[in-house]
This record gives C-alpha cells, sequence and structure tokens, in this order.
C-alpha cells in the first residue's frame, strides 16, 4: 500500500509575520533610497542653475545731476599799506579797515557779519630806507546770497574809495545743504543704473534681476556756469567762475543680476 506524500508545512503565524515584515522594511528602504536619489538630482540639477544664473550679471553706472542755489557766501578782502614807519602804516591800514566796513553797512550787513581774520607786520629796507607793511584781512560770512551779489557789483566802489585790494580777495558761494538732497539723488541715480541695465538685458535677451551690490559715489558741487576747466567751485577769485549757481553731481556703481 503506497503511502501517500507528505504535505508541506505551514508556517505557523509568527514566521509570517516576520517575514512580512522584513519585506516592508525593504521595500520602505528601498524607496526611501529612490526617493532621496530624486530629491539629490533635482537639488543637484537646480543648484547648477542656480549656480549658472548667478554667473549673470551686470554692473553700470547711474549718475544724478541736480542744480541748485548757494546758501552762504564768504567774501575776503585783504588789504596791505606800507610806509617808512609803523605808525604811518598802521593808520593807512585802519583807514583802509573803516572803508571796508562803511562799505558794507551801506550794503545793508550787520557789523557782526564782518570778522578780522589775519593782521600781519613785516619790516624791509628799500634803497637803504627802512619800511614796514601791514597787512590786514577782513572777512564777510553771510547767507543773505542776494544782498551779498549786490554788493559785489559794487565792489569798484571800495577802489574809489582808496582801497586797493590784493591777492587772495575774492567772494566765494556755498551750498550746505548736502545732506537734505542726498537721499533723493541716490535714489535718482539708482534709477537710472537700472534703466542701463534694462537696455543691456535686452539687447542680451535677458531681464534685470535684484541688486546684488551698489557702491555709491562721492558727491561733489560745482559751479554751474563755470567757464574755467575747473569745476571744484572753491571760489576765491573775481572772476565767473564765483557764482551762486551749483550743480550737485552723483554717480554710483550698481550690480544687477540677470535671469
Amino acid at each position: 500500500m503506497t503511502e501517500a506524500p507528505a504535505k508541506p508545512e505551514t508556517p505557523t503565524s509568527a514566521t509570517a509575520f516576520w517575514r512580512d515584515g522584513l519585506t516592508r522594511r525593504y521595500l520602505a528602504t528601498a524607496g526611501v533610497l529612490s526617493l532621496g536619489l530624486v530629491v539629490g538630482g533635482y537639488l543637484l540639477g537646480n543648484g547648477l542653475v542656480r549656480a549658472k544664473e548667478a554667473d549673470r550679471a551686470v554692473t553700470v553706472r547711474g549718475l544724478a545731476e541736480r542744480d541748485v542755489t548757494a546758501d552762504l557766501a564768504t567774501w575776503t578782502l585783504a588789504f596791505s599799506s606800507t610806509a617808512e614807519d609803523l605808525v604811518t602804516a598802521q593808520a593807512d591800514a585802519d583807514r583802509d579797515a573803516t572803508a571796508i566796513r562803511a562799505f558794507f553797512k551801506a550794503a545793508g550787513f550787520a557789523e557782526n557779519d564782518l570778522q578780522p581774520t589775519g593782521v600781519n607786520v613785516s619790516q624791509f629796507t628799500d634803497n637803504g630806507v627802512q619800511r614796514f607793511t601791514v597787512r590786514q584781512r577782513i572777512a564777510l560770512r553771510t547767507k543773505d546770497i542776494t544782498r551779498a551779489q549786490t554788493a559785489a557789483k559794487r565792489q569798484f566802489d571800495l577802489v574809489r574809495a582808496g582801497v586797493v585790494l590784493e591777492d587772495g580777495s575774492g567772494i566765494s558761494y556755498s551750498f550746505t545743504g548736502l545732506n537734505a538732497v542726498k537721499p533723493a539723488m541716490i535714489a535718482q541715480a539708482t534709477k537710472d543704473a537700472r534703466a542701463s541695465a534694462e537696455q543691456f538685458a535686452k539687447d542680451s535677451g535677458t531681464s534685470v534681476g535684484s541688486i546684488r551690490s551698489a557702491t555709491q559715489g562721492y558727491f561733489s558741487v560745482m559751479d554751474r556756469d563755470a567757464t574755467s576747466g575747473d569745476d571744484s567751485g572753491g571760489g576765491g577769485s573775481w572772476g565767473a567762475a564765483d557764482t551762486p549757481f551749483k550743480k550737485v553731481r552723483v554717480v554710483t556703481t550698481v550690480q544687477f543680476a540677470l535671469r
């Protein structure tokens, strides 16, 4: 009598559960690894794109200019007198100083608008004769620009009064309100720089992104109607360059990202 073949052993529930759990862990691990590879590949590719875009930038300059009127006038008058004795030289210099003060008083300036800024006495011998020279400097400092301009037009009244002005005499006009115009001018210069960057981007088939870096240039104040090559605006002569009409200028350097 032939025996029936033996039936395979049925795994117990504990063994089956252990095997199913191991399989699930393998599947979960494989899923995490696959997801990591996908995310890593995306980040790597995106990082390469960002790195490439980071190299795309344009550096341009922006200009801002503004016409302003000076708010401070400084007028320096240098004069001297020479005589064979110190007393006479000093008396002549004092006479010139009195004439200068009378000139400015007639022009409507207060006495304290004028201040002495220097006195010098020198002694020398001319053909065996001892001589003394007394030099003085008086300065007018005022914010009344219109009155200062009017007085400057009448400066030859001093010559008629016998006052001989030396080199170093002259009126200069200054603009002291720079801090009030700086913010708006910086914004204007930045806007001008962006316009240049947008034109560059248009020509190259790109678009302008955000500012990557910016450098503010220094502000310069020059005579608006200067007729010489010196535009420093320093004044100190009787020429046309001494004008209350000024031009404030600033140049900024801005780097924009391109995208």
